[in-house]
């Protein structure tokens, strides 16, 4: 009994971790990206950029906290969350990742980056999908309910 408590406390100071890690390499890879193109004049793209990073960053991190433990890379039905962010957007880490990488894509003003974008978001509606499939299989109706309420 003691050594389930132990273990089960344990796995969620892992995730908590795994949860911390995620988000601070993402912001070292903002920061470095900052850093790398200082130096450049600030364009009104460039500027652009900069708002959706911060936006796409912020929303990205909002999510995944209120997410929690249901996050997972592979589709899993853990639970349904439906408050928060979740509450308007079913898919906000995939809206914020592309508002994140189309910000990157105007900051380095490298028009060429897009075709990334182009591969991105086919993907993330692919999984998407994958995720829908699953959530409806284990929440019937409730998923239903709540896809009919809110965006992508």
């Amino acid at each position: 009994m003691i050594g389930g408590a132990i273990s089960e406390r344990r796995s969620r100071a892992a995730k908590l971790i795994s949860r911390w890690a995620r988000l601070s390499i993402v912001c070292l890879c903002v920061v470095v990206l900052f850093s790398v193109w200082r130096s450049a004049e600030w364009t009104p793209e460039r500027f652009a950029g900069a708002c959706l990073i911060v936006l796409g960053i912020s929303g990205w991190i909002v999510a995944q906290f209120q997410l929690g433990d249901s996050f997972s890379v592979r589709p899993e039905a853990r639970a349904l969350v439906t408050h928060g962010i979740y509450s308007r957007i079913r898919n906000p880490i995939y809206v914020f990742s592309v508002l994140l990488l189309s910000g990157v894509v105007l900051y380095v003003e490298k028009p060429a980056w897009l075709a990334f974008l182009m591969i991105l978001i086919p993907v993330q509606v692919i999984r998407a999908r994958r995720e829908a499939r699953v959530l409806e299989e284990k929440f019937g109706e409730e998923y239903r309910a709540y896809r009919r309420r809110t965006w992508f």
